[in-house]
């Protein structure tokens, strides 16, 4: 008989058993806090100063989103301190930190023999990885969901040992004192935070810690509303000021500076380069060669650049892929491949019996295209490195520079820096790889720190895109003269882009060696987003999946983009072909989703919609992101305008529920944020392949929208009790459906491929 981790793990689901119970055993990780002088821990969240400053250990990487002002609010809030004295500070890798509900969904990525076996079993299997693994990942919106109650635990913990130390002077029962704004009181007795953390840092704290009965929570502001927020951003004066650190910003003593080349696609080889030509470039340092790319390191940035511009690599490339070669795979399996069902809601695919109404939606790839580029800086001495860089996931980025020069884990040190920009770009590791080769290289002549920035060049043609996808959606409509729908299917052309990146990440395989592994499987993360967001009879959705050649990742919105940007669409083409209002149409298929419903009505108020008659230039479209009480919903209404210089748009209006909002002018921020880069999405380049190499090779290039082609916003968020929601990815994924819709309603023309303009107007 064959025993398996799958077998055992079933066996211990029907009947128990003593191995597996003590696998999925939840463990305790101790405190990697270390106090400076004058300072004490309290847990593995918290640290005190003698001078009240309260310092709040972070684990989720900053990246413009915010977290470093989230997380401290939430334990100023439930330690009662005054956000004055609040200090954020980077926590260190370990497993005291896991990030649960992230493991959780990526269960297949990281273990796909064992997910799935059901929601107990991969919950406690996810929290053994995220402890043991010390996966701390900052993507998918999950930092909330993972780390409030934490934060909310530690800090009530500190309040009621601030409170035992006070008690214990004054003779009183710790219960009956209050702790407010950085004071422990009791009638008239009052003492500082400071005053009592020396000693309140030695008791033990009560279990379970005594929460507040209320979580944190600010009342969502009317969309014109403007009132100074309570819990200001921590990091918004250093980075009005500029001095506020980022991973490219890193300066040591005697740090010496790299520029990298590679070669132009994935799997291309170095074969030669002229060393002579460097020699009159001054302050070089060396010239690190790899099997796929060459760097230089001098005594300033810009010397080493222009040492590889003189030196010219060569590389020997693989065959290459162009966008013509990549549109014309998925075209043809989109509609002859093998498909794999990956979803099925209702009466599913069996209760289609006839196709009344069918359109295709073609997707291209989009770049990241963070400003700050893949930058980091090591220090190699006597076998340990010590690691500087802004990383999604740290863990995973030790454990690739470790393998590179073959050291233990143990030996490499990361010292996480926020990131300028990166909407997942930074879940990559090529650049960990490659700073420690440099640094271990540079170190033969001496131990000395080196930066490495990549030129915006080799982020083009490094980074991996979103992937493309071709989608082909029909309907059987219930009464051709009202357009109801009775069944739904999509099929979805894509490649397998999460179980690529789940490779790269997880398994420290390359590129290619990613794609040749994960070719032909099926995704269900990579067709997510693709079941409506309405109460709909029978939904159905396929994956075909397609090897088109061009290594592909994660970028803000990832698949939600692709199906909510057809799903809109193709619910705005039924209304329009049997002439119904978009909104009621909409409206009369939310079933019991009150919540989404509130937003659509709010967002139509916001607008003035005017139900999006012809030339009206108003388009609508929404988006349900998650499932159950935790998931978030938005609406928005886009009105666009053509004109002598092009289609504009000139307002986005969105009314949004994120459940319970903790900081609403950080949730404000996100979802502008998130409609501006949908913006980027709709209207900005087509990401063009020609032999491999992106035909632009600018920031330029990509047609970004910059602050003038910024439209009038007018957000507003839906009171709600639910739990609190992230609102990073909502605008990203409905501003493109919107403008479409809102384009058609302007001009009479519909366009279904994104970027809307790819072929002109």
């Amino acid at each position: 008989m064959q025993v398996t981790r799958r077998g055992i793990l079933a066996g211990a689901a029907a009947g128990g058993g003593l191995l597996v119970a003590w696998w999925l055993m939840p463990r305790s990780y101790a405190s990697p806090l270390v106090a400076a002088r004058d300072e004490y821990v309290f847990g593995a969240w918290v640290k005190i100063a003698s001078d009240g400053v309260v310092t709040v250990a972070v684990p989720q990487l900053e990246m413009g989103q915010g977290i470093t002002t989230l997380l401290p609010q939430i334990v100023a809030y439930e330690l009662g301190a005054d956000w004055r004295q609040i200090a954020v500070e980077p926590a260190p890798v370990s497993g005291a930190y896991g990030n649960v509900p992230l493991a959780q969904k990526w269960i297949a990525l990281w273990d796909p023999i064992t997910a799935g076996l059901s929601d107990r079993t991969d919950r406690m299997m996810a929290e053994r990885f995220a402890g043991a693994q010390r996966f701390t990942a900052t993507a998918d919106g999950t930092s909330l969901a993972a780390y409030e109650m934490p934060c909310r635990e530690a800090a009530a913990a500190a309040r009621a040992m601030l409170a035992q130390e006070a008690a214990s002077r004054w003779g009183v029962a710790w219960e009956e004192c209050e702790v407010e704004a950085g004071f422990v009181s009791h009638g008239e007795q009052r003492a500082s935070f400071g005053e009592l953390a020396e000693a309140a840092a030695e008791y033990s704290p009560p279990d379970p810690p005594p929460l507040r009965p209320e979580p944190p929570r600010e009342a969502p502001l009317p969309a014109d509303g403007e009132e100074t927020p309570p819990f200001p951003r921590l990091d918004l004066p250093s980075k009005v000021d500029g001095s506020w650190r980022f991973a490219g910003d890193v300066r040591l003593p005697g740090m010496v500076f790299a520029s990298i080349r590679h070669g132009p696609i994935d799997g291309s080889e170095l074969t030669g380069f002229d060393r002579d030509a460097a020699a009159g470039v001054r302050g070089l340092a060396g010239i690190v060669k790899s099997k796929r790319w060459l760097a230089v390191a001098a005594d300033n940035w810009w010397s080493a650049e222009q040492a590889l511009e003189a030196m010219k690599p060569k590389f020997a490339n693989p065959t290459p892929v162009s966008s013509n070669e990549i549109a014309a795979r998925l075209d043809t399996l989109l509609t002859g491949g093998e498909r794999f069902r990956v979803a099925e809601t209702g009466f599913g695919a069996d209760a289609m019996t006839r196709v009344d109404f069918a359109r295709r939606y073609e997707v291209e790839p989009h770049h990241a295209a963070p400003v700050e580029t893949a930058c980091a800086a090591a220090r190699y001495i006597d076998g340990r490195l010590d690691l500087w860089m802004a990383t999604q996931a740290p863990e995973q980025a030790r454990i690739a520079a470790a393998r590179a020069i073959d050291i233990p884990v143990e030996n490499v040190a990361l010292y996480p820096m926020s990131a300028g920009g990166s909407f997942d770009a930074r879940l990559e590791h090529d650049h960990a790889i490659e700073i420690a080769l440099i640094a271990r290289e540079i170190a033969l002549d001496g131990p000395r720190p080196v930066h490495l920035t990549w030129p915006r060049r080799d982020e083009l043609i490094r980074s991996r895109p979103r992937a493309p996808a071709w989608m082909l959606l029909s309907a059987q409509l219930s009464k051709l003269e009202d357009g109801a729908i009775e069944a739904m299917r999509l099929r979805i052309a894509t490649p397998p882009a999460a179980r690529e990146f789940g490779k790269r990440l997880f398994g420290n395989l390359t590129s290619m060696a990613a794609i040749r592994e994960t070719t032909g499987q099926p995704d269900p993360l990579a067709c997510e987003g693709a079941v409506p967001p309405y109460e709909l009879p029978a939904v159905a959705v396929d994956h075909v999946p397609v090897e088109i050649g061009l290594p592909v990742g994660r970028v803000r919105g990832n698949a939600h983009g692709p199906a909510t940007f057809a799903i809109e669409s193709f619910i705005d083409e039924i209304a329009a072909q049997f002439s119904r209002e978009p909104l009621s149409f909409r409206m009369a298929m939310l079933g019991n989703d009150v919540r989404l419903a509130a937003c659509l009505q709010r967002a139509a108020q916001l607008a003035g919609w005017d139900g999006g008659a012809d030339q009206s230039g108003q388009g609508l479209a929404c988006a349900r992101i998650g499932d159950g009480p935790e998931a978030a919903r938005i609406a928005c209404v886009a009105t666009a305008r053509q004109g002598e210089g092009g289609v504009r748009v000139t307002q986005l209006a969105a009314a949004v529920d994120i459940g319970r909002i903790i900081n609403h002018d950080i949730a404000r921020q996100q979802i502008e944020g998130g409609l501006v880069f949908g913006i980027g999405i709709a209207l900005g380049n087509p990401l063009k392949l020609r032999s491999g190499m992106p035909e632009s090779l600018d920031y330029a290039g990509l047609g970004l929208p910059v602050l003038a082609d910024c439209p009038e916003m007018r957000i507003e968020f839906i009171a709600s009790e639910a739990p609190p929601a992230d609102p990073g990815e909502l605008g990203a994924i409905v501003a493109p459906p919107a403008i479409a819709n809102a384009l058609f309603s302007a001009t009479g023309l519909r366009l279904r491929r994104l970027p809307l303009l790819s072929d002109g107007i």
